[in-house]
């Protein structure tokens, strides 16, 4: 049985950062199963001793292709478990030429090769005699390459079995566009529309996900619940396109200030949001929560043109924030989810309202009074 390799799919999801894409690719799609089953194919096709999929690091953000890295994501053959995770520079080698130029390339003896690039097979003991490659595209852009080392019988390579290959090189192509596309399903299912922000939907999937982690983990987390001061005035005044630019404003405000990993910001509704900072500490949620305060009172909103004919408002001193603070501390025995959630919304939103009420622009951590943590 031919043992086929491929990178695990938390380090494979890396991979589809690129255009179209966006968190949220599950394992569920079995992106890894399905590039291990086109090398297979194309094997079966082609019997060689080895082949592998190389893609480039969309993490690279680099203006020309030479500049980027080749990674090999999926391989079989001799060495090929060593192979999976390794970079080299793409202004190298056979794979290098394709990646940079979009054609197939066929070499009968590498040997007498000048775009052949020996380091790889002197990294992992391997002696490459001939090479097919070809391109792998993403829409009209090159986004790695197929190849295929050392012909299974010793001959080398034909131009039939490169136009095999760039068959399989088109499945591999349509497999990851596929992935890609979930993925941007999955994401856009999670996100408001308005602010790119999460939607209320999966913050309530999140949480929900959260209380339920902490039964193992023991860690506790902080949720914040913010509703805007004044902005009705705003919609009032300059009308709703100026309300919604501004909620567009604030949402990257936050996504600016908030820089807790796996943090959950969202558009609750209307001028509502709430956060999650998982792993957080209540004293340090709530300093996060005073920093996202002061950001708010201290932008000036609607300084560009917002729309045609909408120009630029400049408003200062009529926004601000009044925000909750509830920490949820996991506990022992026997435990009702839902209802520790709820309970937790409850007090997140009951601090903000109780800083409403208290004169607005301000934090109230439930519970718990602010100036027992030091920020009043």
């Amino acid at each position: 049985m031919l043992q086929v390799h491929s990178l695990e799919l938390p380090e494979l999801e890396r991979f589809l950062e690129r255009q179209k894409a966006a968190l949220g690719l599950r394992s569920e799609i079995g992106l890894d199963v399905l590039l291990r089953q086109i090398l297979l194919r194309a094997y079966e096709f082609v019997p060689s001793e080895s082949g592998s999929i190389l893609l480039d690091d969309p993490f690279l953000k680099v203006p020309t292709k030479d500049q980027n890295d080749l990674v090999f994501i999926a391989a079989f053959g001799q060495a090929s478990s060593d192979l999976i995770g390794r970079r080299f520079s793409a202004s190298h080698g056979i794979a290098g030429r394709v990646y940079q130029t979009g054609h197939p390339y066929l070499s009968a003896d590498v040997h007498q090769d000048a775009y052949f690039f020996a380091e790889i097979d002197e990294k992992v003991g391997h002696q490459t005699q001939s090479v097919v490659c070809v391109p792998i595209y993403i829409g009209k852009s090159v986004c790695g390459v197929l190849e295929l080392v050392n012909r299974g019988d010793g001959k080398p390579f034909t131009d039939r079995d490169m136009t095999l290959l760039e068959i399989f090189a088109g499945y591999t192509s349509f497999t990851l566009q596929n992935a890609l596309d979930a993925k941007r399903a999955q994401e856009l299912a999670k996100r408001d529309d308005l602010t790119g922000l999460y939607n209320d939907r999966w913050f309530h999937v999140r949480l929900h996900e959260l209380v339920l982690e902490t039964a193992d983990s023991g860690r506790e987390f902080v949720l914040l619940f913010m509703d805007l001061d004044n902005f009705k005035a705003v919609n009032d005044r300059y009308g709703h396109l100026a309300g919604s630019q501004v909620l567009r404003e604030v949402a990257f405000l936050l996504k600016r200030v908030i820089t807790v990993p796996d943090s959950v910001v969202s558009r609750y509704g209307g001028d509502e949001f709430v956060m999650i900072l998982p792993d957080t500490p209540l004293v340090e949620g709530s300093r996060i929560a005073e920093r996202i305060r002061a950001a708010v009172e201290e932008t000036t909103f609607l300084q560009r043109e917002y729309g045609f004919g909408l120009p630029a408002v400049h408003l200062r001193g009529l926004i601000s924030a009044s925000i909750g603070i509830a920490a949820f501390v996991p506990r022992s025995g026997e435990r009702k989810i839902e209802a520790e959630k709820e309970q937790l919304l409850k007090r997140a939103d009951g601090a903000m309202y109780q800083a409403k009420s208290e004169g607005k622009n301000r934090i109230v951590v439930s519970d718990r009074a602010p100036e027992e943590l030091g920020i009043a």
